[in-house]
Protein backbone atom coordinates (compact mmCIF):
# COMPACT_ATOMS: atom_id res chain seq x y z
CA UNK A 1 0.00 0.00 0.00
CA UNK A 2 2.71 1.90 0.73
CA UNK A 3 4.49 1.40 -2.87
CA UNK A 4 1.39 2.73 -4.42
CA UNK A 5 0.91 5.62 -2.21
CA UNK A 6 4.53 7.12 -2.87
CA UNK A 7 3.66 6.07 -7.12
CA UNK A 8 0.93 7.62 -7.07
CA UNK A 9 2.36 11.17 -5.13
CA UNK A 10 4.72 11.15 -7.69
CA UNK A 11 2.75 10.96 -10.70
CA UNK A 12 0.32 13.63 -9.00
CA UNK A 13 3.48 15.76 -8.67
CA UNK A 14 4.72 15.09 -12.42
CA UNK A 15 1.16 15.87 -13.69
CA UNK A 16 0.59 19.12 -11.58
CA UNK A 17 3.45 20.37 -14.17
CA UNK A 18 6.20 19.92 -11.43
CA UNK A 19 9.48 19.43 -13.20
CA UNK A 20 10.86 15.60 -12.81
CA UNK A 21 14.24 16.99 -11.12
CA UNK A 22 12.62 18.93 -8.34
CA UNK A 23 9.38 16.28 -8.07
CA UNK A 24 12.03 13.71 -7.65
CA UNK A 25 13.94 15.96 -4.78
CA UNK A 26 10.94 17.30 -3.37
CA UNK A 27 9.31 13.67 -2.49
CA UNK A 28 12.46 11.99 -1.73
CA UNK A 29 13.24 14.73 0.98
CA UNK A 30 9.18 14.27 2.05
CA UNK A 31 9.68 10.72 2.49
CA UNK A 32 12.85 10.68 4.48
CA UNK A 33 11.39 13.59 7.15
CA UNK A 34 8.35 11.21 7.37
CA UNK A 35 10.02 8.54 8.15
CA UNK A 36 12.56 10.38 10.94
CA UNK A 37 15.29 9.85 8.77
CA UNK A 38 18.25 12.34 8.99
CA UNK A 39 17.46 15.30 6.29
CA UNK A 40 21.46 15.35 5.60
CA UNK A 41 20.62 12.37 3.38
CA UNK A 42 19.57 14.62 0.82
CA UNK A 43 22.83 17.06 -0.09
CA UNK A 44 25.27 13.85 0.38
CA UNK A 45 22.53 12.18 -2.36
CA UNK A 46 22.52 15.22 -4.35
CA UNK A 47 26.67 16.09 -4.13
CA UNK A 48 27.22 12.04 -4.87
CA UNK A 49 25.07 12.33 -7.98
CA UNK A 50 27.90 14.33 -9.68
CA UNK A 51 30.78 12.35 -8.10
CA UNK A 52 31.03 10.06 -10.84
CA UNK A 53 33.44 9.95 -13.77
CA UNK A 54 31.19 8.47 -15.63
CA UNK A 55 29.01 10.94 -15.95
CA UNK A 56 31.46 13.24 -17.31
CA UNK A 57 31.02 11.06 -20.74
CA UNK A 58 27.30 12.94 -20.44
CA UNK A 59 28.42 16.61 -20.99
CA UNK A 60 30.94 15.69 -23.52
CA UNK A 61 29.17 13.67 -25.95
CA UNK A 62 26.13 16.34 -25.58
CA UNK A 63 29.56 18.84 -26.54
CA UNK A 64 30.63 16.62 -29.88
CA UNK A 65 27.04 16.18 -31.15
CA UNK A 66 25.71 19.97 -30.56
CA UNK A 67 29.42 20.69 -32.38
CA UNK A 68 28.99 18.26 -35.54
CA UNK A 69 25.29 19.65 -35.41
CA UNK A 70 26.53 23.51 -35.57
CA UNK A 71 29.14 22.00 -38.22
CA UNK A 72 26.41 20.96 -40.57
CA UNK A 73 27.84 17.54 -40.88
CA UNK A 74 24.26 15.68 -41.07
CA UNK A 75 24.06 17.75 -44.62
CA UNK A 76 27.26 16.32 -45.47
CA UNK A 77 26.55 12.34 -44.80
CA UNK A 78 23.06 12.71 -46.28
CA UNK A 79 24.26 13.87 -49.61
CA UNK A 80 27.43 11.38 -49.70
CA UNK A 81 24.37 8.16 -48.25
CA UNK A 82 22.19 9.34 -50.78
CA UNK A 83 24.91 9.68 -54.05
CA UNK A 84 25.20 6.09 -53.05
CA UNK A 85 21.66 4.32 -52.44
CA UNK A 86 19.47 7.44 -53.62
CA UNK A 87 18.58 5.59 -56.78
CA UNK A 88 17.36 2.27 -54.80
CA UNK A 89 13.47 1.96 -54.40
CA UNK A 90 12.93 3.98 -51.65
CA UNK A 91 16.44 5.27 -51.89
CA UNK A 92 15.95 8.34 -49.83
CA UNK A 93 14.09 7.27 -47.39
CA UNK A 94 17.06 4.53 -46.87
CA UNK A 95 19.79 7.13 -46.73
CA UNK A 96 17.41 8.73 -44.58
CA UNK A 97 17.99 5.65 -42.06
CA UNK A 98 21.45 5.51 -43.10
CA UNK A 99 22.61 8.54 -42.28
CA UNK A 100 20.42 8.47 -38.82
CA UNK A 101 22.82 5.68 -38.17
CA UNK A 102 26.12 7.19 -38.69
CA UNK A 103 24.85 10.21 -37.17
CA UNK A 104 24.04 8.52 -34.30
CA UNK A 105 27.36 6.73 -33.71
CA UNK A 106 28.97 9.76 -32.93
CA UNK A 107 26.02 11.41 -30.58
CA UNK A 108 24.40 9.30 -28.45
CA UNK A 109 21.01 11.53 -28.47
CA UNK A 110 17.98 11.03 -30.29
CA UNK A 111 17.23 14.82 -30.52
CA UNK A 112 20.49 15.92 -31.66
CA UNK A 113 20.03 12.87 -34.40
CA UNK A 114 16.76 14.02 -35.70
CA UNK A 115 17.07 17.43 -35.72
CA UNK A 116 20.49 17.00 -37.83
CA UNK A 117 19.31 14.32 -40.42
CA UNK A 118 15.30 16.12 -40.52
CA UNK A 119 16.78 18.92 -41.32
CA UNK A 120 18.05 18.16 -44.52
CA UNK A 121 16.25 15.15 -45.23
CA UNK A 122 12.30 16.24 -45.24
CA UNK A 123 12.42 18.66 -47.63
CA UNK A 124 14.56 16.90 -50.18
CA UNK A 125 11.95 13.37 -49.10
CA UNK A 126 9.54 15.71 -49.65
CA UNK A 127 10.11 17.31 -53.01
CA UNK A 128 10.99 13.66 -54.07
CA UNK A 129 6.44 12.73 -53.77
CA UNK A 130 6.89 10.91 -50.64
CA UNK A 131 3.45 11.50 -48.16
CA UNK A 132 4.58 13.81 -45.89
CA UNK A 133 3.44 12.06 -43.00
CA UNK A 134 5.66 9.30 -43.62
CA UNK A 135 8.28 11.28 -44.11
CA UNK A 136 7.92 12.62 -40.68
CA UNK A 137 7.54 9.22 -39.01
CA UNK A 138 10.23 8.23 -40.87
CA UNK A 139 12.57 11.00 -38.95
CA UNK A 140 10.54 10.82 -35.76
CA UNK A 141 11.73 6.70 -35.44
CA UNK A 142 15.20 7.34 -37.54
CA UNK A 143 16.33 9.76 -34.49
CA UNK A 144 15.79 7.35 -31.91
CA UNK A 145 18.44 4.92 -32.83
CA UNK A 146 20.85 7.84 -31.59
CA UNK A 147 20.37 6.20 -27.87
CA UNK A 148 20.85 2.34 -29.21
CA UNK A 149 23.44 3.02 -31.63
CA UNK A 150 26.51 3.20 -29.03
CA UNK A 151 27.50 5.46 -27.48
CA UNK A 152 24.59 6.27 -25.81
CA UNK A 153 23.43 8.41 -23.20
CA UNK A 154 20.56 6.54 -21.85
CA UNK A 155 22.78 3.49 -21.66
CA UNK A 156 25.47 5.69 -19.85
CA UNK A 157 22.82 6.52 -16.87
CA UNK A 158 21.65 2.78 -16.97
CA UNK A 159 24.95 1.73 -16.14
CA UNK A 160 25.67 4.58 -13.65
CA UNK A 161 22.25 3.03 -11.56
CA UNK A 162 23.18 -0.63 -12.25
CA UNK A 163 26.49 -0.29 -11.61
CA UNK A 164 26.78 -2.85 -14.61
CA UNK A 165 29.36 -2.08 -17.80
CA UNK A 166 28.69 0.98 -19.72
CA UNK A 167 31.17 -0.87 -22.32
CA UNK A 168 29.24 -4.03 -22.32
CA UNK A 169 25.99 -2.06 -23.04
CA UNK A 170 27.20 0.34 -25.77
CA UNK A 171 28.36 -3.46 -27.48
CA UNK A 172 24.84 -5.10 -26.46
CA UNK A 173 23.63 -2.34 -28.64
CA UNK A 174 24.97 -2.91 -31.95
CA UNK A 175 23.61 -5.83 -32.67
CA UNK A 176 19.40 -4.15 -31.98
CA UNK A 177 20.67 -0.95 -33.54
CA UNK A 178 21.59 -2.82 -36.74
CA UNK A 179 18.43 -4.89 -36.89
CA UNK A 180 16.44 -1.78 -36.39
CA UNK A 181 17.58 -0.09 -39.15
CA UNK A 182 17.17 -2.64 -41.24
CA UNK A 183 13.66 -2.78 -40.53
CA UNK A 184 13.19 0.47 -40.98
CA UNK A 185 14.86 0.46 -44.46
CA UNK A 186 12.64 -2.88 -45.28
CA UNK A 187 9.51 -0.78 -44.49
CA UNK A 188 10.75 2.31 -46.40
CA UNK A 189 11.93 -0.01 -49.42
CA UNK A 190 8.07 -1.68 -49.46
CA UNK A 191 6.40 1.68 -48.61
CA UNK A 192 7.79 3.32 -51.67
CA UNK A 193 7.35 -0.01 -53.92
CA UNK A 194 3.53 0.70 -53.46
CA UNK A 195 3.28 4.87 -53.08
CA UNK A 196 1.27 6.54 -55.99
CA UNK A 197 3.50 9.53 -55.63
CA UNK A 198 6.68 8.22 -55.14
CA UNK A 199 9.64 9.74 -57.59
CA UNK A 200 12.65 7.68 -57.90
CA UNK A 201 16.23 9.83 -57.94
CA UNK A 202 18.46 9.53 -60.63
CA UNK A 203 21.42 7.82 -60.08
CA UNK A 204 24.40 10.24 -59.31
CA UNK A 205 27.76 9.96 -61.63
CA UNK A 206 30.80 8.75 -60.13
CA UNK A 207 32.25 12.30 -59.90
CA UNK A 208 29.54 13.51 -57.45
CA UNK A 209 29.56 10.26 -55.42
CA UNK A 210 33.50 10.63 -55.48
CA UNK A 211 32.92 14.62 -54.37
CA UNK A 212 30.09 13.51 -51.41
CA UNK A 213 31.96 11.06 -49.97
CA UNK A 214 35.23 12.65 -49.38
CA UNK A 215 33.80 15.38 -47.73
CA UNK A 216 31.57 12.82 -45.17
CA UNK A 217 34.94 11.08 -44.42
CA UNK A 218 35.89 12.70 -41.62
CA UNK A 219 32.99 11.67 -40.26
CA UNK A 220 32.94 8.63 -40.68
CA UNK A 221 36.03 8.38 -39.44
CA UNK A 222 35.29 9.98 -36.53
CA UNK A 223 32.52 7.60 -35.73
CA UNK A 224 34.66 4.41 -35.96
CA UNK A 225 37.54 5.68 -33.79
CA UNK A 226 34.78 6.30 -31.35
CA UNK A 227 33.18 3.01 -31.67
CA UNK A 228 36.47 0.48 -32.22
CA UNK A 229 38.00 2.47 -29.07
CA UNK A 230 35.41 1.96 -26.85
CA UNK A 231 34.96 -1.87 -28.69
CA UNK A 232 39.00 -3.08 -27.98
CA UNK A 233 39.34 -1.25 -24.41
CA UNK A 234 41.54 1.46 -25.98
CA UNK A 235 39.41 4.09 -24.57
CA UNK A 236 37.27 3.90 -21.68
CA UNK A 237 33.71 5.90 -22.52
CA UNK A 238 34.53 8.78 -20.87
CA UNK A 239 37.50 8.90 -22.60
CA UNK A 240 36.04 8.25 -26.26
CA UNK A 241 33.87 11.21 -25.45
CA UNK A 242 36.61 13.34 -24.90
CA UNK A 243 38.38 12.28 -27.82
CA UNK A 244 34.63 12.25 -29.89
CA UNK A 245 34.36 16.09 -28.38
CA UNK A 246 38.52 16.93 -29.68
CA UNK A 247 37.88 15.29 -33.12
CA UNK A 248 34.79 16.66 -34.05
CA UNK A 249 36.19 19.96 -33.46
CA UNK A 250 39.19 19.22 -35.79
CA UNK A 251 36.58 17.98 -38.29
CA UNK A 252 34.38 20.65 -38.69
CA UNK A 253 36.65 23.55 -37.78
CA UNK A 254 39.86 22.75 -39.21
CA UNK A 255 39.19 20.21 -42.30
CA UNK A 256 35.80 20.99 -43.41
CA UNK A 257 35.78 25.11 -41.86
CA UNK A 258 31.90 25.04 -41.06
CA UNK A 259 32.05 25.81 -37.16
CA UNK A 260 32.45 29.87 -36.62
CA UNK A 261 33.44 31.07 -33.10
CA UNK A 262 29.78 31.88 -32.63
CA UNK A 263 28.32 28.67 -33.70
CA UNK A 264 30.53 26.89 -31.18
CA UNK A 265 29.52 29.58 -28.62
CA UNK A 266 26.40 28.23 -29.26
CA UNK A 267 26.83 24.86 -29.38
CA UNK A 268 28.43 24.53 -26.16
CA UNK A 269 25.89 26.67 -24.57
CA UNK A 270 23.34 24.74 -25.36
CA UNK A 271 25.68 21.51 -24.20
CA UNK A 272 25.57 23.15 -21.05
CA UNK A 273 21.90 23.49 -20.85
CA UNK A 274 20.89 19.91 -21.19
CA UNK A 275 23.46 18.90 -19.23
CA UNK A 276 22.49 20.75 -16.36
CA UNK A 277 19.05 19.34 -16.77
CA UNK A 278 20.14 15.37 -16.83
CA UNK A 279 22.45 16.11 -13.74
CA UNK A 280 19.75 17.93 -11.96
CA UNK A 281 17.37 14.58 -12.91
CA UNK A 282 19.84 12.40 -11.98
CA UNK A 283 20.65 13.79 -8.58
CA UNK A 284 16.81 13.76 -7.74
CA UNK A 285 16.63 10.76 -8.70
CA UNK A 286 19.58 9.79 -6.08
CA UNK A 287 17.40 11.19 -3.38
CA UNK A 288 14.34 9.09 -4.15
CA UNK A 289 16.15 6.28 -4.74
CA UNK A 290 17.65 6.38 -1.44
CA UNK A 291 14.31 7.56 0.22
CA UNK A 292 12.08 4.43 -1.13
CA UNK A 293 15.31 1.80 -0.56
CA UNK A 294 14.84 2.91 2.71
CA UNK A 295 10.95 2.43 2.99
CA UNK A 296 12.17 -0.94 1.67
CA UNK A 297 10.04 -0.20 -1.81
CA UNK A 298 12.31 -1.91 -4.15
CA UNK A 299 12.66 -4.72 -2.05
CA UNK A 300 8.64 -5.40 -1.76
CA UNK A 301 8.40 -4.62 -5.31
CA UNK A 302 10.83 -7.48 -5.94
CA UNK A 303 9.23 -9.92 -3.46
CA UNK A 304 5.96 -9.26 -5.12
CA UNK A 305 7.36 -10.11 -8.46
CA UNK A 306 8.84 -13.02 -7.16
CA UNK A 307 5.71 -14.79 -5.50
CA UNK A 308 3.18 -13.50 -7.97
CA UNK A 309 5.26 -13.58 -11.73
CA UNK A 310 7.14 -16.27 -11.95
CA UNK A 311 8.06 -16.04 -15.53
CA UNK A 312 10.94 -13.83 -17.08
CA UNK A 313 8.34 -13.66 -20.01
CA UNK A 314 5.68 -12.01 -18.12
CA UNK A 315 7.48 -9.83 -16.07
CA UNK A 316 8.88 -8.05 -19.63
CA UNK A 317 5.50 -8.20 -21.02
CA UNK A 318 4.42 -5.93 -17.57
CA UNK A 319 7.18 -3.76 -17.89
CA UNK A 320 6.77 -2.81 -21.26
CA UNK A 321 3.04 -2.25 -20.91
CA UNK A 322 3.94 0.00 -17.65
CA UNK A 323 6.95 1.68 -19.77
CA UNK A 324 4.09 2.07 -22.78
CA UNK A 325 1.83 3.84 -20.43
CA UNK A 326 4.34 6.20 -18.90
CA UNK A 327 5.74 7.12 -22.14
CA UNK A 328 2.42 8.68 -22.99
CA UNK A 329 3.24 11.86 -20.09
CA UNK A 330 6.90 11.20 -19.37
CA UNK A 331 10.37 11.52 -21.14
CA UNK A 332 12.79 9.06 -21.48
CA UNK A 333 15.55 10.03 -18.96
CA UNK A 334 12.76 10.25 -16.42
CA UNK A 335 11.41 6.80 -16.75
CA UNK A 336 14.86 4.95 -16.56
CA UNK A 337 15.64 7.16 -13.34
CA UNK A 338 12.01 6.36 -11.83
CA UNK A 339 11.74 2.66 -13.15
CA UNK A 340 15.47 0.98 -13.19
CA UNK A 341 15.89 1.39 -9.22
CA UNK A 342 12.49 -0.06 -8.46
CA UNK A 343 12.91 -2.91 -10.78
CA UNK A 344 16.35 -4.39 -10.70
CA UNK A 345 15.96 -5.98 -7.78
CA UNK A 346 13.72 -8.32 -9.36
CA UNK A 347 16.32 -9.26 -12.72
CA UNK A 348 18.81 -11.72 -10.61
CA UNK A 349 15.38 -13.49 -8.76
CA UNK A 350 13.88 -14.04 -12.53
CA UNK A 351 17.73 -14.80 -14.31
CA UNK A 352 17.32 -11.97 -16.44
CA UNK A 353 20.57 -10.55 -17.56
CA UNK A 354 21.26 -6.84 -16.58
CA UNK A 355 23.17 -6.36 -20.11
CA UNK A 356 19.65 -7.58 -21.69
CA UNK A 357 17.49 -6.08 -19.50
CA UNK A 358 18.93 -2.92 -20.34
CA UNK A 359 18.97 -2.32 -24.35
CA UNK A 360 15.00 -3.97 -23.70
CA UNK A 361 14.57 -0.80 -21.42
CA UNK A 362 16.57 1.91 -24.08
CA UNK A 363 14.33 0.27 -26.88
CA UNK A 364 11.10 0.50 -25.28
CA UNK A 365 12.41 4.36 -23.88
CA UNK A 366 12.50 4.74 -27.65
CA UNK A 367 8.92 3.57 -28.18
CA UNK A 368 8.02 6.60 -25.37
CA UNK A 369 10.03 9.18 -27.83
CA UNK A 370 7.81 8.78 -30.63
CA UNK A 371 4.41 8.00 -28.59
CA UNK A 372 2.23 11.24 -28.14
CA UNK A 373 1.74 13.80 -26.21
CA UNK A 374 5.06 13.80 -25.03
CA UNK A 375 7.10 11.84 -27.47
CA UNK A 376 10.32 14.09 -27.48
CA UNK A 377 11.03 13.40 -31.02
CA UNK A 378 7.72 14.64 -32.41
CA UNK A 379 8.20 17.87 -30.74
CA UNK A 380 11.64 18.17 -32.80
CA UNK A 381 10.67 16.76 -35.83
CA UNK A 382 7.10 19.30 -35.25
CA UNK A 383 9.81 22.12 -35.25
CA UNK A 384 12.13 21.26 -38.00
CA UNK A 385 9.41 20.50 -40.63
CA UNK A 386 7.28 23.29 -39.07
CA UNK A 387 4.03 20.26 -38.94
CA UNK A 388 1.09 20.12 -36.86
CA UNK A 389 1.46 17.25 -34.00
CA UNK A 390 -1.40 15.56 -35.62
CA UNK A 391 0.80 14.87 -39.21
CA UNK A 392 4.03 13.81 -37.21
CA UNK A 393 1.76 11.25 -34.41
CA UNK A 394 -0.30 10.33 -37.49
CA UNK A 395 3.68 9.10 -39.24
CA UNK A 396 5.06 7.35 -36.62
CA UNK A 397 2.38 4.28 -35.76
CA UNK A 398 3.85 1.80 -38.64
CA UNK A 399 7.40 2.47 -37.22
CA UNK A 400 6.34 2.06 -33.70
CA UNK A 401 4.84 -1.04 -34.16
CA UNK A 402 8.50 -2.38 -35.76
CA UNK A 403 10.27 -1.32 -33.08
CA UNK A 404 7.72 -3.36 -31.03
CA UNK A 405 8.13 -5.80 -32.54
CA UNK A 406 12.27 -5.42 -32.77
CA UNK A 407 11.34 -6.10 -28.69
CA UNK A 408 9.72 -9.21 -29.56
CA UNK A 409 13.02 -10.58 -31.62
CA UNK A 410 15.51 -9.37 -28.93
CA UNK A 411 13.18 -11.33 -26.17
CA UNK A 412 13.52 -14.69 -28.50
CA UNK A 413 16.78 -14.34 -29.73
CA UNK A 414 19.05 -13.47 -26.49
CA UNK A 415 21.95 -13.32 -28.49
CA UNK A 416 20.63 -10.72 -31.09
CA UNK A 417 21.84 -8.63 -27.69
CA UNK A 418 24.28 -10.33 -25.67
CA UNK A 419 26.64 -12.39 -28.69
CA UNK A 420 28.97 -9.48 -29.59
CA UNK A 421 29.76 -8.24 -25.57
CA UNK A 422 30.20 -11.56 -24.24
CA UNK A 423 30.86 -14.38 -26.98
CA UNK A 424 32.84 -12.28 -29.51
Amino acid sequence: MTSLLILAALFALLLAGIPVAFALTGLGFGLLAVGGFSPLMVPQGLLSSADSFVLVAVPLFLLMSNVLLKGGVGRDLFAAVQAWVGHWPGGLAVATILSCGIFAAISGSSVATAATIGTVAIPEMTQRGYPRRFVLGLLAAGGTLGILIPPSIPMIVFGVITEESIISLFLAGIGPGLLLMALFIGWSVLYASFASDYQPSPRSSWDERRRTAIRAFPTVVLAALVIVGIYTGLFTPTEAAAVGFIGALVVVGVILRTLDWSKLRDAVAEAMTTTVAILLIVAGAKVFGKAITLYRIPQDISMFLSEHISSAGMFVLLVALVLLVMGLFLEALSMMLIMVPVLSGALFALGIDPIWFGVFFVVMVECALITPPVGLNLYVIQAVGKATMGEVSSGVWPFLAIMLFSVLLIFWWTDLVLYIPFKM
